[in-house]
């Protein structure tokens, strides 16, 4: 199956340029809402890429279609996982990477199912490779999901136990989770786990944030701890 992804939106640095995001939408959406909120964040020296999943017909909608980086049919660990859909758009994702200078760090970024993606592109870096076994080409520094969840959490364990690179890849890359207590669309129980899951998997730099009665949005709060710890992680001067 090809996948057609829609238009790229581009948040310039206002700043002396030190890293590169990728943003990924949620379910339904497309690049330019969170362009708009990425533009506001005083960050100064981060450059904002944000892709439009393709338009691809989705089993939780009965096969209606919408924007969506991969299928799901169900938002929990027993459903299962579109592994071409996920390859699909972690390539995407390291293409748009792939083109930035060679000192610029590199992270991605994401809301509910543009979290998931976002932590799919996290294993495929610390593997180095997608699941179909083609190599992962991008060095990753930093990955953030926002009201989101783990994909393929049952091979990630396997997978680990093998290599001394990957459980040493995997302890070094930093992760911030955050999630609404309140969040009715991703229940707050699958982001929690998705945290414990991938600590006792290896990640070490792992950060989880909960926020009381959040919903399925984000609040100012949180963006400010997103721009807090990227500052911290990345390294980049004070804002």
């Amino acid at each position: 199956m090809t996948f057609e992804f829609g238009r790229t939106h581009v948040v310039r640095p206002k700043g002396t340029h030190k890293a590169t995001i990728v943003w990924l939408h949620g379910l339904g959406d497309k690049g330019s809402s969170w362009s708009q909120i990425l533009e506001n964040l005083p960050l100064q020296n981060v450059k904002w890429i944000c892709p439009t999943a393709p338009t691809r017909p989705v089993s939780l909608f009965g096969g209606f279609p919408s924007t969506a980086w991969f299928d799901a049919q169900d938002i929990s660990d027993d459903a299962p996982d579109d592994l071409e859909g996920l390859d699909a758009s972690a390539a995407h994702v390291a293409n748009l990477l792939s083109t930035e200078p060679a000192d610029i760090k590199l992270g991605i970024g994401g809301f509910s199912m543009g979290a998931a993606a976002a932590l799919y592109s996290g294993t495929c870096h610390i593997f180095g490779q997608y699941s179909n076994r083609n190599p992962y080409p991008v060095n990753l520094t930093s990955i953030v999901g926002l009201s989101g969840w783990l994909p393929c959490s049952r091979m990630l364990r396997n997978r680990l136990a093998g290599s001394n690179d990957t459980v040493t890849r995997a302890s070094s890359l930093p992760i911030l989770l955050c999630h609404g207590s309140g969040d009715d669309v991703v229940a707050y129980k699958h982001g929690e786990k998705s945290a414990r899951i991938l600590h006792s998997a290896g990640f070490q730099n792992l950060t989880f944030r909960s926020y009381d009665g959040l919903g399925h949005y984000t609040i100012p709060e949180e963006m400010d701890e997103v721009c807090r710890w990227l500052t911290d992680k990345l390294e980049l001067p004070g804002s």
